[in-house]
């Protein structure tokens, strides 16, 4: 998330109550977790597993909880729960707004666009031109559609991220202050699910179609002119590269790419990245040719079990 207007290292460290090494002016311009980060961000890091990946990202400002040295060009915040001050600062910058109307009062709505009985668009929500929004959709606060958009009823647009730091007392919260991007001419099915970046974007590119009962988790990339079939389901943090066809119930694990061009036939599993221009099968998924010819051999495998016992008998 951006920070506009940006605030001062000194600043920060004082809403958290918090020491700090670095000079009290340096700039901070936005709020990231670290799968995300970029020059001028701010993220946390609270185990010493994780100490050098977060030092040396490109985060410029790291919330830590140990007094370590302060490499150079960056800024350190001292605090004993990082996570905590992470979340605190993301509630206050981007804060829960409740609704007052179906349609927010804040909300862009282009021209042509129709947004059907019962549907809701929240706060700071932009919509296009020549959309379609059916009854009992849902659009959370600060998604951003494009122009010729369909989204089929019942879907929500930017819900939550499905992140949580797990601890002996529980499980807490990592607060989303990311939004939902939908490009143009893109079709959203019946009962869809598209999750909100915990602190960027989950993008859905240009021309992409989604059948009925798709589930995309926080912080996904989907280009364009993708099909998504019924009842997949994409992990956070996945890109899907352009004209990727995704036939019903394909299951992709988080942190994967689908290169360009490749096609899950259905019911498969994907667990690892996956080359462009070519067409999968099975779980986990492999290359479809592959994978039939294994099938093949299995049903040979009683016979030849069979011809084994003769041979021994």
């Amino acid at each position: 998330m951006q920070l506009n207007p940006t605030f001062t290292l000194a600043t920060i460290a004082d809403l958290l109550g918090a020491k700090y090494s670095g000079q009290p002016e340096f700039v901070i311009s936005g709020l990231n977790e670290i799968h995300m980060v970029q020059s001028g961000d701010l993220t946390f890091v609270d185990h010493p597993k994780y100490y050098s990946k977060a030092l040396g990202s490109k985060a410029t400002t790291i919330i830590i909880n140990k007094e370590v040295e302060c490499p150079e060009g960056k800024a350190l915040i001292f605090h004993e729960d990082p996570f905590a001050a992470y979340v605190s600062l993301v509630k206050k910058f981007r804060p829960f707004e409740p609704a007052t109307a179906a349609v927010s009062a804040s909300a862009e709505i282009g021209e042509g666009t129709v947004i059907q009985p019962n549907a809701f668009v929240g706060n700071h929500v932009k919509i296009g031109k020549n959309c379609i929004i059916h009854a009992n959709v849902s659009i959370y606060d600060h998604t951003e559609i494009g122009d010729n958009v369909i989204i089929h009823s019942g879907s929500v647009i930017g819900a939550d991220a499905y992140y949580f730091q797990r601890k002996p007392e529980g499980y807490r919260k990592f607060e989303s202050c990311g939004k939902v991007v939908i490009s143009d001419n893109v079709e959203i099915g019946a009962l869809c699910a598209i999750d909100k970046g915990v602190s960027g974007d989950t993008f859905i590119g240009k021309g992409t179609k989604f059948d009925n009962q798709v589930q995309v988790g926080h912080d996904t990339y989907i280009g364009s002119n993708c099909l998504i079939g019924s009842q997949c389901a994409i992990a956070g943090v996945t890109r899907l590269e352009d004209d990727v066809i995704l036939w019903g119930k394909v299951a992709i694990n988080k942190d994967i790419v689908i290169g360009k061009g490749a096609v899950l036939l259905a019911t498969s599993a994907v667990n690892k990245s996956l080359e462009g221009g070519k067409t999968y099968f099975g779980i986990p998924a492999e290359e479809a040719r592959k994978k039939m010819r294994e099938f093949a051999a299995l049903k040979q495998l009683p016979s030849v079990l069979a011809a084994l016992g003769k041979i021994n008998e």
